[in-house]
């Protein structure tokens, strides 16, 4: 059995997707929320995947097509920055050090995967230097909000059961609190060195990168007595790209074009509820505050 979702901002445009495809497959589906709807049914993979694509057409809607058995994961592993948060932290923290341009360039080419992670980290984090403490409170308070959907994704999955775990080639000063915000139960991320109240323009060794995202989520699997395919990952960077491959669910959230053409599903005009309207829930079970 294969799974088919169409998910939007936009109900009309998700449910004209949806029709489009249930006239070509043959096949009522069902609503799954206001802005959702999912077919499932005895359809080849790749069948499945050419019709859903000629349905959505230049529509703005998201699209996943699954096998159905398994869709619901018991782990959800998450990239942090420009993923569940609307911004790059270290972007934002040398705004305050007075570098942006510079340092947003090279994270720009690092996430496009122009650039290996670990010494594009290093380059920027030497910019740092000198940065006082403070200046992480003021860009965490002043800069840092969750992503539309980020609370109830994560607390949605977590009241299900799922394990979720926070993994950032960011800082653990950032993550322990939007961990703390978003509901996650863990989180992973590299340290900023510091002395005398400021940043000494050093980082943590070894550096948590693309290696280490994927290692996470092969010891999470594995803690949990599972495989990979029991993973949801999400991320937008080419750092992000070995868990999102390694994934039975791989999304690409507002991603990179290197990371939007391996994951399996793609997350461009939706908010982050699209990640549990692909694994069948519906609006109705999801937690919300």
């Amino acid at each position: 059995m294969i799974s088919l979702t169409f998910v939007s901002s936009d109900a009309g445009a998700a449910a004209d997707a949806y029709h489009r495809a249930s006239r070509l497959v043959s096949l009522e589906g069902r609503r799954l929320g206001p802005v959702a709807w999912e077919i499932v049914g005895d359809i080849a993979l790749e069948a499945a995947r050419t019709t859903a694509a000629e349905a959505v057409g230049d529509l703005p809607v998201d699209l996943c097509v699954q096998t159905a058995e398994g869709r619901r994961k018991r782990l959800l592993i998450a990239d942090m920055d420009s993923t569940i948060i609307n911004v790059e932290c270290l972007d934002e923290l040398a705004d305050y050090a007075g570098v942006k341009a510079q340092v947003a360039e090279i994270t720009e080419r690092a996430m496009r995967g122009e650039l290996a992670f670990e010494g594009a980290l290093r380059e920027r984090v030497v910019m740092l230097k000198g940065l006082g403490l403070d200046a992480l409170q003021r860009a965490y308070d002043e800069r840092v909000r969750l992503n539309p959907g980020a609370r109830t994704l994560v607390r949605t999955m977590a009241a299900q059961g799922a394990r979720c775990v926070l993994v950032s080639g960011g800082f653990t000063f950032f993550t322990s609190r939007v961990a703390r915000a978003a509901g996650f139960q863990d989180n992973r991320a590299n340290t900023l060195g510091e002395a005398d109240g400021r940043l000494t323009g050093s980082v943590g060794e070894p550096i948590l990168g693309r290696e280490a995202k994927l290692s996470a989520l092969e010891a999470e699997v594995a803690a949990l007595g599972l495989g990979p395919e029991a993973a949801l990952a999400v991320g937008d960077g080419a750092n992000d790209l070995a868990m999102i491959e390694a994934a039975g669910l791989g999304v690409a959230y507002r991603a990179k074009p290197i990371v939007a053409a391996q994951a399996d599903a793609k997350v461009d005009h939706a908010d982050l509820t699209a990640l549990l309207y692909f694994q069948g829930y519906g609006a109705a079970d999801f937690t919300v505050d």
